[in-house]
């Protein structure tokens, strides 16, 4: 067999023969072994708990693919609460057709990032649904983190003064899925950001307790993240043009789609709201890992304009960045 039937998704031997020979291969630790259709996990400690699902298309693009996308996406809605991300459940819908070694090299993908963040899987569910009842293959992934001891992030935390952070460049994860969906050869070879950021981030939660909320600014980008904290607080916020890291790739691939980056998604990036007399510390810490090398504080938390968003432009003018109305890029997460 090298294509998935509707009967691996029966329960029957070939759905048994399927389960341990790709996925228990991939994913092998004592707690799923057990094949139980839970598992239990001991905790005496407060918990992070999250649940997505992937449908991201197409299932491979520069940078990344639907299983790292799968893992990555997961662990960093941990991470934003301030968890320490430990597990992860896998379901799997699987349209009838597909060949069994795209199902491999997903389930190869994910079992790699998952090494790579340290987290395991340890329950799951594998169904097939008929031709055209789904697109190839979609991803439910839920994570279980244990949260750091004293971290309680939170717009709740929020206060007029504090500093603004982004991690790194934005809006290549988006570019990256739509070049790639669209048959796109702008010839900039812009690579999604996807990435677990547990050990950027973790061990910078345990040094400081000045950092009050983090937010990944995936569908929608940082306008959108940034107007849900406006929202939410009835605050302002002020962010300056030419503090925003933006790759010459992304700039120009912005201006040839007429996209502004502000609202595509990021997939490995992190928007940090901390103490202002803390602010340029917790940069420095942030620089001194890769994946937070290009981080830059850029703006602040207002009392005034309340629920705005205001971008001061590298020409000296002032706009509003609104919330996004609508889809702007559709299944790229």
């Amino acid at each position: 067999m090298d294509k998935i039937l509707l009967s691996h998704g029966s329960g029957g031997s070939l759905m048994h023969k399927l389960i341990r020979q790709v996925l228990l291969k991939k994913f092998n630790n004592p707690i799923l072994n057990e094949l139980a259709d839970s598992a239990r996990l001991k905790y005496k400690d407060n918990l992070a708990f999250t649940t997505d699902s992937f449908v991201v298309s197409p299932l491979n693009f520069p940078g990344g693919d639907i299983g790292k996308l799968a893992v990555c996406g997961t662990v960093n809605d941990l991470v934003m609460l301030g968890a320490v991300p430990e597990y992860l459940s896998l379901a799997l819908i699987v349209e009838e057709g597909l060949e069994l070694k795209v199902l491999e090299k997903i389930t190869s993908s994910i079992s790699f990032w998952a090494g790579k963040a340290g987290v395991k899987i340890v329950t799951g569910d594998f169904k097939v649904v008929e031709r055209g009842a789904c697109d190839k293959i979609y991803i439910n992934t839920s994570g279980v983190g244990k949260i750091i001891s004293e971290r309680n992030l939170s717009m709740k935390n929020i206060s007029a003064g504090d500093e603004i952070i982004i991690t790194g460049e934005i809006a290549q994860h988006g570019f990256a899925v739509l070049s790639e969906r669209k048959g796109l050869n702008l010839g900039l070879g812009i690579n999604s950001d996807c990435a677990p950021l547990n050990n950027l981030l973790v061990p910078l939660l345990k040094k400081t307790a000045d950092i009050k909320f983090m937010r990944d600014p995936t569908r929608g980008g940082l306008a959108t993240t940034l107007n849900e904290v406006t929202q939410a607080t009835k605050m302002g916020i002020v962010i300056n043009e030419k503090s925003i890291p933006l790759s010459k790739k992304v700039r120009v691939a912005g201006e040839l789609l007429g996209i502004d980056p502000m609202y595509v998604a990021n997939e490995g990036k992190a928007v940090l709201i901390v103490k202002k007399d803390s602010s340029k510390k917790i940069l420095r810490m942030l620089k001194e890992h890769a994946l937070g090398r290009n981080a830059s504080i850029i703006g602040e938390v207002m009392k005034s304009p309340k629920q705005m968003v205001i971008l001061n432009t590298a020409i000296g003018s002032q706009r509003v960045l609104d919330m996004q109305a609508g889809e702007l890029m559709p299944r790229i997460c």
